[in-house]
């Protein structure tokens, strides 16, 4: 569900500069870019620290400057939960800030009327007066989007003409570009292609390097609840092996009729060991069932609430995947086998005399 949001506002791929703050894309480099049959949308965008200020409330913000190609690289317009996205033009801008900054400037984005002021850093100021330091423009508010926290309290977004002209960009100039793949596009493919056009120059990332710490931490967390589950199996599995060490004492004599009659220690151990298989399959495919019934519940009736009113989903999500089963199901008879070779070795090696026994 993260990724799905984290997709909504990121493009498959983002041309940066590999130093400072600015890249500067000719003409001739974007009829490039854009000839390449694997891209499907290309689109500029300038981006920069601000200052909204309504009356008394004031915020500090990330305004993003982007083209008439920017909702087809991002799906953003279906996250607007207020107004419309539009964003006006040079002569009269206009804003879409995210529903934290909504509240925290107190922003009436349903009202054409209500202009909020816009401070910008002055990059040709020549001294540091905070009255040179920052240019100001009115701007009206058009539309809230609300995907999550993190772009909700930081993003406005404006159109790239007005924001260039007031941060004195060249006609050339921008913040970076942003373009998506076609659907039968490999992302690392064209990364590649691009590296190749533009140069050392520019830095090419995909959607997973743009946030790669989120997916990181994300992967990782995944991984860490794998282990602390199958740490609990493992200790679980203690019971396997006194359960199996008590069947063993248990068939002495029988172990020993069978060395009597001719079996190997191998045979031996293989019994001990399919009688923990058979415990293991049984535990992991009534385990896997009782785990997919709870799911299926959970998707069909949304049992287990979220706490709280600022989630975008309000029931814990779940997802099936085959992957997972396939994990659980070897990773369970990978311990139970192993649980289960102590016992049956030992079994295995016991020596025992039919001598005198009735």
């Amino acid at each position: 569900m993260v990724k799905g949001l984290y997709g909504d506002f990121y493009a498959d791929l983002k041309i940066a500069p590999a130093y400072g703050k600015r890249i500067t894309l000719t003409k001739q480099q974007i009829i490039q870019i854009q000839s390449l049959s694997t891209v499907k949308y290309f689109s500029l965008a300038v981006e920069e620290k601000a200052v909204l200020v309504n009356g008394e409330y004031r915020a500090t913000v990330s305004i993003k400057g982007v083209d008439e190609n920017y909702e087809r690289i991002c799906a953003i317009d279906k996250h607007i939960i207020r107004g419309k996205f539009i964003l006006g033009n040079s002569e009269k801008p206009a804003i879409v800030a995210g529903a934290g900054i909504e509240n925290a400037v107190g922003l009436d984005v349903l009202s054409s009327l209500s202009g909020v002021t816009l401070y910008l850093p002055n990059n040709s100021a020549k001294t540091s007066s905070l009255e040179e330091a920052l240019n100001s423009f009115n701007v009206i508010p058009t539309g809230s989007f609300l995907i999550q926290s993190e772009f909700d309290n930081k993003y406005v977004f404006t159109n790239l003409a007005f924001l260039k002209y007031m941060l004195n960009f060249e006609e050339n100039e921008y913040s970076y570009a942003e373009l998506n793949v076609t659907s039968n596009a490999s992302t690392t493919q064209v990364q590649q292609q691009l590296k190749g056009i533009l140069g050392k120059n520019y830095t090419v990332l995909t959607r997973y390097q743009q946030n790669q710490g989120l997916f990181a931490v994300m992967s990782t967390e995944k991984w860490i609840i794998y282990g602390i589950l199958s740490l609990i199996l493992i200790i679980a599995s203690f019971n396997m092996i006194g359960a199996l060490s008590m069947l063993a004492l248990e068939k002495q004599k029988d172990t020993a009729l069978l060395k009597a009659m001719g079996a190997p220690s191998w045979f031996i151990r293989n019994i001990f060991l399919l009688e923990g298989l058979i415990l293991a399959t049984v535990g992991a495919i009534a385990g896997i069932a009782l785990g997919s019934l709870i799911c299926f519940i959970q998707l069909q009736f949304h049992v287990i609430k979220l706490g709280g009113a600022t989630f975008l989903t309000d029931y814990y999500p779940v997802k099936f995947q085959g992957t997972d089963f396939l994990l659980i199901f070897a990773t369970i008879l990978f311990i139970a086998i192993s649980a289960s070779w102590i016992p049956a070795r030992k079994a295995a090696l016991l020596q025992v005399s039919l001598k005198g026994n009735e």
